[in-house]
């Protein structure tokens, strides 16, 4: 049998603060709203915008991470696959498409400002300093005299 792919790509701005639950075997789930803007070009030749709002899942230690330092109106980049799920409410069926979450980058700086960094199935990095000094290809980091402040640490 062929194998399918089933991979997603986004990029937006959530919606509302991530909620976080465990699951009755104590893993993590956390979920969250993208919004999407986009823009085209409507019947009568104008540019129109629109924006879809899709519901995102990320399970174990990234979620965690995602609820621990985003907020609504961080932007992400997410990376992930659909899921489709069905089942019965009240006697009526229900059913929902959602994104599980492989891959959240944060595109938001700590200030607010651009920048980012990414929390991958349960690791996270943030970007690192600016090289210093440059020789033959060897990167020195200036890293300062000051001692580090383990809280600072986003992993």
């Amino acid at each position: 049998m062929a194998r399918s792919v089933n991979q997603v790509i986004m990029m937006g701005n959530l919606t509302r603060d991530p909620e976080v639950r465990q699951t009755p075997n104590g893993q993590s789930v956390c979920s969250f709203g993208l919004a999407l803007n986009r823009s085209f070009k409507g019947a009568d030749g104008q540019w129109q915008e629109a924006t879809d709002f899709v519901d995102v899942v990320a399970w174990a230690q990234l979620g965690e991470r995602v609820a621990q330092y985003l907020h609504k109106g961080s932007r992400v980049l997410v990376q992930g696959r659909l899921q489709y799920r069905s089942w019965e409410q009240d006697g009526q069926k229900r059913s929902k498409l959602d994104v599980v979450a492989g891959d959240v980058t944060f595109l938001d700086g700590r200030d607010g400002g651009e920048g980012g960094s990414s929390a991958s199935g349960g690791s996270s990095s943030a970007p690192a300093p600016a090289p210093s000094k440059k020789k033959d290809d060897i990167v020195i980091e200036d890293i300062g005299d000051e001692p580090i402040n383990l809280d600072d640490i986003p992993f």
